[in-house]
């Protein structure tokens, strides 16, 4: 059997599929884009908020106007857990523009 025997292979799942990216590549990737930077804008406010938090229970066991070291762990570990997911976010966001920056063209 001769691999040019496989070149005129056709299916509907096929045509499908190639019928569905064609469609996509306008308008569904400018709001995918617009969606997933919203989505990491909200991440971003959301960590804020969490140290701001965690530097509130921080403020208050200091003053002496709290004495849960309950609510003082789990808004560090909440705030710490944030932080460390958006850092990798970030470091993953420079490595894919280092790499698109490198493409030739």
């Amino acid at each position: 059997m001769d691999i040019t025997d496989f070149l005129n292979i056709n299916s509907n799942a096929i045509d499908r599929a190639a019928q569905r990216a064609s469609t996509k590549k306008g308008k569904d990737v400018d709001e995918s884009f617009a969606s997933m930077f919203d989505s990491a804008l909200s991440n971003l406010n959301e960590t804020n908020s969490l140290l701001v938090a965690k530097d509130e229970e921080e403020m208050k066991f200091a003053l002496g106007i709290s004495d849960n070291t309950h609510e003082l762990a789990i808004a560090a570990a909440k705030a710490s857990t944030a932080l460390s997911y958006t850092t990798a976010l970030r470091d993953k966001f420079i490595e894919a523009y280092k790499e698109i920056t490198q493409i030739q063209v």
